[in-house]
């Protein structure tokens, strides 16, 4: 093409908007649930570290059974999945608030923390499955990719903003009662347009052939170990910022710093989906990394300062460093992973942001309530700097294989082999 393909041209898409708009209610949960629970849970207890660890298993949970949601709703379609996903979420977070409420014990909440994280709807793969089918690879692809990125930073813009909004203003409790409303409405919603959902995949198993899966990508396995440490930034800032400024006597600024942070992270990505690349991506993956490391620094001298406008600073400076590595990481799959296997792709990249975050959140919380507030921010800048060395260690694993130039030349081949010659008759 002669110029790139642009925003305007993905949108205008027929039926993009139907999946689009629900889409985007339904996602919100997935950026309200942690922190809601920190809030809530630290309400009630008074204790940041225990406030982490029900965060924490909640995202473990969230992580482990994403790629299973993913290939469920490959077999039997989003619509089977959501479904009774979105109604056992709701349940299961109605239980965790009541149980908070009532200072039940430890074991209790962290027992209601797993089914509430193991149902969140994993809605941005689904979308992102929606787009394949809707596109079939054609040059608005990368486009799309970015621009689910760029609504993915949104949620995280709005979602946690809201929650803080509520929890603070309404109720300890209001940000996870609006966290399930939407689950439930915006789920409904969403599996409500069956026209653009994908296709469902029943491939029979054939006898001695394994099955094409995710895991079994070399690169996936090295991305999913750098989704950790951006997860560690999202965790890390949830808890620590809350923290920070419930130290300094101003808890209502929790919510303005993380929209600061989070909305540095949106503009980065709508900057990344309107660049012309001339690198390849698995070239820019460890830049990415390197420089999004180097962001986490200031973040500790600025929240030992007590300095609210250094803290805004440093974090809107790490969040416009995350968008970079994540849509990088994103658009790789699209050329490591086979089309049969991209949406559980998806969802693993997504599970490891969640893993990551959970850990994130239970280690800055043990640090803020041991050693200070300020302490929770190395969190970001550990799991970031083990990421690069990941990335660097095994980049070679993130330049993919020429499986379609082999498989095109076999085609070739077959074409005019001796397949097409059929035996006649001769007088």
């Amino acid at each position: 093409m002669a110029s790139k393909p642009g925003y305007r041209l993905l949108l205008r898409t027929p039926g993009a908007w139907s999946f689009l708009l629900p889409g985007f209610l339904a996602r919100q949960p997935f950026a309200m649930l942690t922190i809601g629970i920190v809030l809530l849970v630290q309400h009630t207890t008074g204790s940041f570290a225990v406030a982490g660890s029900v965060s924490a298993v909640t995202g473990v949970a969230m992580a482990l059974c994403a790629p299973q949601v993913g290939k469920l709703a490959d077999r039997f379609g989003q619509r089977a999945v959501l479904l009774p996903g979105a109604l056992l979420h709701a349940a299961a977070v109605s239980a965790l608030i009541w149980l908070a409420l009532a200072d039940a014990p430890l074991w209790a909440l962290l027992l209601t923390a797993v089914p509430a994280g193991a149902s969140v709807p994993q809605v941005g793969p689904m979308v992102r499955a929606r787009w394949a089918n809707k596109l079939s690879g054609g040059p608005l692809m990368p486009t799309a990719a970015a621009f689910e990125s760029v609504t993915d930073e949104f949620t995280f813009v709005v979602g946690p903003v809201l929650a803080t909004a509520l929890c603070t203003g309404v109720h300890p409790a209001a940000g996870l009662v609006a966290e399930a409303a939407l689950t439930v409405v915006g789920g409904l919603l969403f599996a409500a347009q069956t026209r653009t959902a994908p296709p469902v995949h029943r491939t029979p198993r054939v006898a001695g052939q394994r099955r094409v899966t995710a895991l079994s990508v070399p690169g996936v396995r090295v991305l999913i170990a750098a989704f950790l440490g951006i997860g560690t930034v999202f965790g890390g800032m949830q808890v620590s910022l809350t923290a920070f400024t419930q130290g300094i006597g101003q808890p209502g600024a929790n919510g303005l710093l993380y929209g600061v942070f989070a909305g540095g992270n949106m503009l980065a990505g709508v900057a990344c989906g309107v660049i012309a690349w001339r690198s390849l991506p698995q070239s820019r993956l460890p830049v990415a990394y390197g420089a999004l490391a180097l962001a986490t620094v200031p973040l500790w001298f600025a929240a030992s300062a007590g300095s609210v406008p250094l803290v805004g600073a440093a974090g809107l400076l790490t969040g416009l460093a995350i968008a970079p590595a994540l849509i990088t990481g994103f658009t790789l799959v699209e050329s490591l992973v086979p089309a049969g296997a991209r949406t559980e792709a998806f969802t693993w990249l997504t599970g490891a942001v969640a893993l990551g975050q959970a850990a994130a959140a239970g280690a800055a919380g043990q640090l803020a309530d041991s050693f200070g507030a300020a302490s929770g921010f190395a969190v970001p800048l550990a799991g970031t700097g083990l990421a690069v060395l990941t990335v660097v260690a095994l980049r070679r694993h993130l330049t993919p294989a020429p499986q379609e130039a082999s498989a095109g030349a076999e085609s070739r081949v077959v074409a005019r082999g001796a397949g097409h010659r059929v035996p006649v008759a001769v007088d």
